[in-house]
């Protein structure tokens, strides 16, 4: 049986960036001078991992600048090094380099090499200083010793003895012979003196034994570092060989070694590990799996036992039916139903991560940015527990780094301007995260200098997106213009913002999640960014309702309200356009019929109905020939299916094969005004 590890290729991956997550984290919570030597030991603990990881897998790169990393870290925990701010902003770059590497090996594409030569080359700079160090440590001096201090030893004797559980772990002996190999000439015998006879021989049982000899000039601390991940898996001896002492006749290569391992278990081979290829391309890919809770697999397989008894029962009754057993098979589909909706919302709930997934990010952009600016921030996260399906998740990530990256940048004021101002030289910029109704609310506060409305709106008639000041007197319309394409209040374009590219997008991104956003913002106090986002994208509670014989589907988190209409409260603008008189409000009246060239039943008001929906922060109703009841709907992406259309975010399979569309409220307002100003502008002409 052969044991292939490419199989722990990706279980790797994704532990070695939980790693440099919690490292990440762990090092910005570093005080400088007297640092927690639990902290330093949990970012000890997790580089120890990556690079013993990554020395099982060949993926030698990686192992060695992470060795690097470690004899820092372990200086620290010694106490024989200081923590200083240099030294943490060395340890961050290191981070991000290991995280490229990984990705890089992810992607099977390359990464900077020049960029991780050179951090490698300013850690080791550090551990040769010896003005930063009370002493020069051994493990310092193993990195680069000085031609006195070179080991007089010309090899080393190695008796490795595995424990019999030690290949289930996925290591192999092989591959440490490789890595030996490649420290100096390597002579190998093995002791099968333990191996048992067949019909005791357990196939993942590690049964031989080996003594080896290396023929080199590393030092014991490389070495002894090969075994590392297995130092508790195995009984292991390096004793130095002197040219006066002769070591016990060593008859074997590693290939030879190879060769007998093949002849005493056929059935194990010697896996592969291959390095990622380096200086190749490719497409970043997502991660391919999600870490879930065994109480929600417990959920699901609970339910899967559900359904299978009610499939029985109903294959039972199908076989010997007639209709005095007709309320059985009611019972029975009502059973299956509910089943079924509970099977629904238990995948669901596989796909939903805390949104502390999104959040982790941002206490090191908040760092790196501060400290570019001058500013001084503390990031306060709340909510970080809320959960959000992967997919919006991974979609509204850049969406929120803009929103960041705005509020220090044009939000939150110098040190000097806030004591000016009679604030905290330390400004605040909180990030929470909670539910309301069916939807997550995520909001970006900061108490910075807040939006001055009147700048706004000279940069807007500036830049030509109003005529003058005077057409806009909401302070959510006011607001508004931020988002418009090209608009931007910074007098300096810098790398952080200023180029009027980026909040445009961020609300279209967010749109495109189904969600929107919305600006509170007071001069002197500080301002709120609230988006609201869907739960999932892949079920949506929706509103059937008829225009005709179409069936169109209304997102129920979109409506207000439905009416009858009276005639009176109909009034007609510009000779075409239709509202409605709704208590104190008017609302523009959207006939879908027009708008997809659908065959209403009448185009009398009176006749049909009106559907008050709400989306971008305004009011229309849609004009519908009836409702036909409320179900939840799987979406399915119009645009990879067919091709995108306007007003339109998706389409679903009904009950009984036909298709409906799913109506985009903002889209649809959006496609009505267009097609409004084109009849005015061609009244005018």
């Amino acid at each position: 049986m052969s044991i292939d590890l490419s199989q722990f290729k990706q279980t790797f991956i994704e532990e070695s960036l939980e790693g440099l997550d919690i490292m990440e984290s762990s090092l910005l919570n570093l005080d400088v001078g007297e640092a927690d030597p639990e902290v330093i030991n949990t970012i000890f603990r997790a580089a120890h991992s990556i690079k013993g990881g990554s020395g099982t897998f060949g993926f030698n790169d990686i192992a060695s600048f992470t060795h690097v990393l470690e004899t820092l870290l372990d200086q620290m925990r010694a106490g024989e090094r200081d923590v200083t701010t240099p030294a943490i902003e060395a340890l961050l770059a290191s981070v991000d380099c290991l995280r490229d590497m990984i990705n890089a090996l992810q992607d099977e594409g390359s990464y900077d090499e020049e960029r991780v030569a050179s951090v490698q080359k300013e850690l080791e700079k550090m551990l040769d200083n010896e003005a930063s160090n009370s002493q020069t440590t051994e493990s310092a001096a193993t990195i680069a010793p000085p031609e006195d201090e070179l080991p007089t030893a010309t090899g080393w004797l190695i008796k490795f003895s595995p424990h019999p559980d030690m290949l289930r772990t996925g290591n192999d002996p092989v591959l440490m012979f490789r890595e030996l190999e490649g420290l100096g000439s390597l002579e190998v015998k093995a002791d099968i003196e333990a191996l048992p006879g067949f019909e005791d021989h357990l196939a993942e049982d590690a049964y031989l034994s080996w003594e080896i000899k290396l023929t080199t000039d590393a030092t014991e601390d490389q070495v002894q570092e090969i075994f590392s991940w297995v130092d508790d898996e195995c009984d292991l001896e390096i004793t130095a060989i002197r040219p006066d002492i002769e070591p016990a006749a060593v008859v074997e290569t590693a290939a030879q070694v190879v060769e007998e391992v093949k002849e005493t278990a056929p059935q194990k081979e010697p896996p592969v590990a291959k390095k990622p290829a380096a200086k190749r391309s490719a497409k970043s890919t997502e991660a391919t799996s999600i870490r879930v809770g065994t109480d929600k697999v417990d959920a699901l397989i609970n339910l899967v036992g559900e359904l299978v008894i009610t499939q029985s029962m109903l294959s039972q009754l199908g076989e010997e039916f007639d209709m005095s057993k007709l309320e059985k098979l009611r019972n029975g589909l009502a059973q299956l139903e509910r089943n079924t909706r509970e099977m629904q919302e238990n995948v669901l709930r596989i796909r939903m991560l805390p949104i502390s997934f999104s959040f982790n990010r941002f206490p090191r952009l908040v760092h790196d940015l501060t400290q570019k600016m001058g500013k001084k921030v503390s990031l306060k996260m709340s909510g970080e527990q809320t959960e959000l399906d992967k997919t919006v998740m991974e979609k509204i990530g850049d969406p929120l780094v803009h929103l960041v990256r705005n509020a220090l940048d044009h939000g939150i004021e110098s040190p000097e301007d806030r004591i000016a101002a009679g604030k905290d030289p330390v400004g605040t910029l909180q990030l929470n995260a909670y539910h309301k109704g069916g939807n997550i609310i995520i909001e970006i506060s900061d108490d910075g200098a807040g939006i001055n409305k009147q700048r706004v709106l000279e940069k807007a008639v500036q830049s030509g997106i109003i005529n003058s000041p005077s057409d806009i007197t909401e302070d959510a319309q006011i607001f508004d213009l931020i988002f418009a394409p090209g608009f931007s209040t910074a007098d300096v374009v810098s790398d952080v913002s200023g180029r009027g590219v980026g909040m445009d997008v961020v609300k279209k991104n967010i749109k495109a999640l189904g969600g929107g956003i919305e600006i509170a913002s007071r001069e002197g106090v500080g301002s709120t960014f609230s988006i609201r986002l869907p739960l999932t994208l892949a079920i949506l509670d929706g509103q059937l309702v008829r225009v005709g014989e179409e069936v169109y589907i209304i997102p129920l988190i979109s409506i207000v309200e439905s009416l009858q209409i009276t005639k009176q409260a109909v009034n007609r603008l510009a000779g075409r356009a239709e509202v409605y008189r709704l208590r104190d409000d008017y609302i523009s009246i959207i006939r879908l019929y027009n708008l997809f060239g659908s065959k209403p039943d009448s185009t009398d008001l009176e006749k049909g109905l009106l559907v008050v929906v709400e989306g971008d922060g305004q009011k229309v109703g849609l004009f519908v020939d009836d409702l036909l009841g409320q179900q939840q709907v799987v979406i399915k992406s119009l645009e990879s299916n067919f091709k995108q259309v306007e007003g339109v975010s998706g389409a679903t399979i009904l009950g009984d094969g036909t298709v409906a569309l799913i109506m985009d409220i903002g889209g649809l307002i959006d496609l009505s005004n267009s097609a409004q100003k084109k009849f005015s502008d061609g009244a005018v002409a």
